[in-house]
């Protein structure tokens, strides 16, 4: 599918001194297609070093330069990462086109101990300076929200003022958007998934990264996206690529994910960069094809031998 512009619904908040800022951000970001293939890097805060070092981990991984050199070769729509690393390391990767995540926090406190809050660390206007100083093809913004948690009214209102500063800047936001807390007993429901995905409807962004639900297959999976794919309007749903599986395992999950659920594209981290960068290349044009180019998933694993 070949994106028009006159396809994408310009929201309101963004100005008519910021349209075409905002149409070029999104026709890049999605490859021209109007669905989006996030490649997380923000997991070097979220996920500590656990993710990047041990058993069945090839040892580039545990270099942070391992996702910039990923993001740079392979065929993805946008890398997300935070402010300092893209500072540290994006002179040398000026070629990719970059999320900045504006909040983080790590995993060493439990929900069990304490509900979860992440508040930013930098604003849209730091983005916004960053980007000039740097010369960096920075298209988008996102961030976190612990739905559910008893600190989610700062979290909420914080991603809101990043939706709307953003959009008058011509970026494009992506909301990660887990009910999470001591109150939500099961966090990954079809009805608490597609719940989450309208809270990010309603905050104005313009994706969501949602868990998918579980308690599924594959394919049941992608029929319960249905309904969080309508929860969302004109939202599109991005489904994160969770723990590490086998590579062909994981390119049926996202083919039904797009084909049966109708998610507007997939945010995956640990499913491409516990890889050697050659397979992670490799892998990255696999989830391209199903993403972007609709291809058949026999078509695919053809790929991925």
């Amino acid at each position: 599918m070949i994106l028009s512009k006159d396809q994408i619904a310009v929201p309101l908040t963004v100005p008519k001194s910021a349209i075409k800022t905002y149409l070029q951000n999104y026709v890049n970001a999605t490859l021209n297609s109007g669905r989006l293939f996030l490649f997380a890097g923000d997991q070097k805060i979220e996920h500590l070093n656990k993710d990047f070092f041990g058993e069945n981990i090839p040892a580039e991984v545990a270099h942070p330069e391992h996702l910039f050199n990923i993001a740079s070769q392979a065929r993805i729509g946008v890398f997300a990462t935070h402010l300092g690393l893209a500072a540290r390391y994006g002179s040398q990767y000026k070629n990719i086109r970059y999320l900045i995540k504006l909040n983080g926090k790590t995993d060493l406190v439990p929900t069990s101990d304490h509900d979860p809050l992440s508040t930013q660390l930098h604003s849209v206007d730091d983005v916004i300076q960053f980007r000039q100083d740097s010369g960096l093809d920075i298209v988008a913004v996102g961030c976190t929200v612990y739905l559910g948690s008893e600190f989610e009214s700062v979290m909420l209102e914080q991603a809101a003022q990043m939706v709307l500063h953003a959009h008058q800047h011509g970026l494009l936001t992506v909301i990660w958007m887990y009910p999470r807390g001591k109150s939500v007993s099961c966090e990954r429901s079809k009805e608490i998934v597609a719940g989450a995905a309208g809270v990010a409807n309603a905050l104005g962004a313009d994706f969501v990264k949602v868990n998918a639900p579980e308690g599924c297959d594959e394919i049941e999976c992608g029929e319960a996206l249905k309904s969080v794919v309508i929860a969302a309007g004109n939202t599109k749903v991005i489904c994160s690529g969770g723990s590490k599986v086998d590579n062909k395992a994981f390119a049926k999950t996202v083919y039904y994910q797009m084909v049966t659920g109708g998610v507007g594209g997939i945010a995956v981290g640990r499913n491409i960069y516990q890889n050697t960068l050659a397979t992670a290349i490799k892998v990255c044009d696999a989830l391209a094809a199903i993403v972007i180019d609709d291809v058949s998933i026999e078509h695919v694993l053809k790929k991925l031998e």
